[in-house]
């Protein structure tokens, strides 16, 4: 229950975050937050992960978005129980990795984009903006490696 829970908590948030933004933000408006180093500024973004495909335009990359998004949801529910077996930090890890999948999948069905804002930047040199699902499915990935190289295997 506490993974539906987490999953539930992730979408709710990114999507509180986002309607914020597009109530709050017009498109490409900046606020600086820390002065050479964070401000929230809204964009999109019609690729995937730091701007991957985001040049290809057209229903085709909505449909791949959405049938990758779709598949790796189904994919992780189908292998939840086994990675639950393995241990908790596999569970929690994939909670919140399709808590951020849910969560973007609603931009892109909603917007055919993704709705981001958190900038980090040194001077001019820019992190690519992300939001709460992105860093939700980063966290879950670091989980899943940290519990995968750590686990204790019968060989040993």
């Amino acid at each position: 229950m506490i993974h539906i829970l987490v999953v539930f908590f992730i979408v709710l948030s990114d999507q509180l975050t986002k309607l914020w933004i597009l109530r709050n933000f017009n498109l490409y408006e900046s606020l600086e937050v820390i002065p050479g180093f964070f401000s929230i500024t809204y964009i999109t973004n019609t690729g995937a992960a730091f701007g991957f495909l985001s040049g290809d335009y057209g229903v085709w990359r909505q449909v791949f978005f959405v049938t990758v998004g779709a598949c790796a949801l189904g994919f992780m529910a189908y292998t939840f129980k086994q990675f639950k077996e393995e241990g908790p930090i596999f569970a929690m890890a994939l909670s919140l990795i399709a808590g951020g999948a849910i969560g973007n999948l609603i931009d892109r069905l909603r917007f055919g984009s993704v709705v981001d804002f958190l900038d980090f930047y040194i001077n001019k040199h820019h992190w690519p903006a992300f939001n709460v699902a992105d860093s939700a499915i980063t966290v879950g990935v670091g989980l899943f490696l940290l519990g995968h190289f750590t686990r204790k295997t019968d060989d040993h």
